[in-house]
């Protein structure tokens, strides 16, 4: 990720000194040459750093399921607590009701 920021930093400071080589030089034409060089940089990034922009993506979602892998693996969490202590009483029900079913009579 530092790397892909790193060569947009690049990429529009190349094209600030482009612009200025140019002949946008004078106090009243700055604003220009930072907007033709923002313009300029966001569309040579859009198709030079692609393979980048998609590697970082990619480390982004990997370190995305790494982290819910270790989340689901926790025991301490309060949906685990939660679970053992349903799953406790459900069996603590079970122990407790009767083995034969009879049944009711309405009268």
């Amino acid at each position: 990720m530092i790397r892909y920021t790193l060569l947009r930093f690049l990429i529009f400071f190349g094209c600030l000194a482009l612009f200025w080589l140019l002949g946008l030089r004078d106090t009243n034409e700055l604003p220009w040459l930072a907007v033709l060089a923002a313009i300029a940089s966001m569309v040579i990034s859009a198709f030079v750093l692609k393979p980048f922009r998609a590697d970082m993506i990619r480390q982004i979602e990997e370190r995305r399921a790494a982290k819910a892998e270790k989340r689901a693996a926790r025991t301490d969490t309060d949906e685990a607590v939660e679970d053992r202590a349903q799953e406790r009483k459900a069996t603590e029900r079970e122990a407790e009701s009767p083995v034969e079913d009879e049944e009711e009579t309405y009268r």
